[in-house]
């Protein structure tokens, strides 16, 4: 029988595709279905999700930590004088009821590949953040104009402290927003995957919901 000759398998193609940036041969998965691009393996989208669900999970219990902090103080203390929330905090709901409308306007519109409106309906959204943002210092202008300030007493003092915690939150959803907003074009054309427009979409619905049960926390008499 003849001797049987072993050759050494030829990889310097794929070393070379990957080094380059490109997708490795058989397929654009490499090392257990990872995808790749131009720089190298991207990271899939529901890991950017799980991840926001993560930090919505923190800010859960940031903000159950003082729902229970208000209704400890409220239940054993006999200077409870509840504070009348101003006007404008109802017309900030319906602001934020509006921005989500947008939202979601702006991502139906980008799904049936409408790109101009999907912008237009992005910056209706952030927009109406703002809009929201300064109706919050409105509020307080309101309420100092009342003479009822953080220390005035105890539920003035929950009032400034959750309608601020939520402004600060959602200041960060305005910034997200407007990132978005830079990459409108590029996601449009489908240059750029549009997974920060849906993370930023699960924040601020999230955001839209955590200032109702606000609303409804600070105006329940229990």
């Amino acid at each position: 029988m003849g001797a049987t000759t072993l050759t050494k398998p030829d990889t310097r193609s794929r070393v070379d595709d990957v080094g380059r940036g490109g997708n490795p041969p058989g397929g654009g998965d490499f090392g257990g279905g990872q995808p790749w691009d131009a720089y190298g393996p991207t990271v899939p989208s529901r890991t950017y999700k799980i991840a926001m669900w993560m930090a919505l999970t923190a800010i859960v219990m940031f903000f159950a930590a003082f729902t229970s902090a208000l209704i400890v103080r409220k239940g054993l203390s006999e200077d409870w004088v509840s504070t009348p929330l101003p006007h404008v905090l109802w017309f900030n709901t319906l602001v934020l009821l509006a921005s989500s409308a947008t939202l979601e306007l702006s991502r139906r519109r980008l799904a049936k590949g409408a790109g101009s409106q999907f912008a237009s309906w992005l910056y209706a959204t952030a927009g109406l953040g703002l809009l929201f943002l300064g109706g919050q210092l409105l509020a307080w202008r309101e309420l100092a104009a009342r003479g009822v300030y953080l220390a005035s007493n105890p539920s003035s003092s929950f009032l400034y402290l959750f309608t601020a915690a939520h402004g600060l939150h959602l200041l960060g959803g305005v910034v997200a927003l407007f990132y978005v907003v830079t990459r409108a074009p590029a996601i449009a054309a489908g240059r750029e995957r549009r997974t920060a427009l849906d993370v930023t979409a699960i924040y601020w619905h999230f955001m839209d919901g955590l200032w109702i049960y606000i609303l409804l926390l600070l105006t329940t008499r229990f």
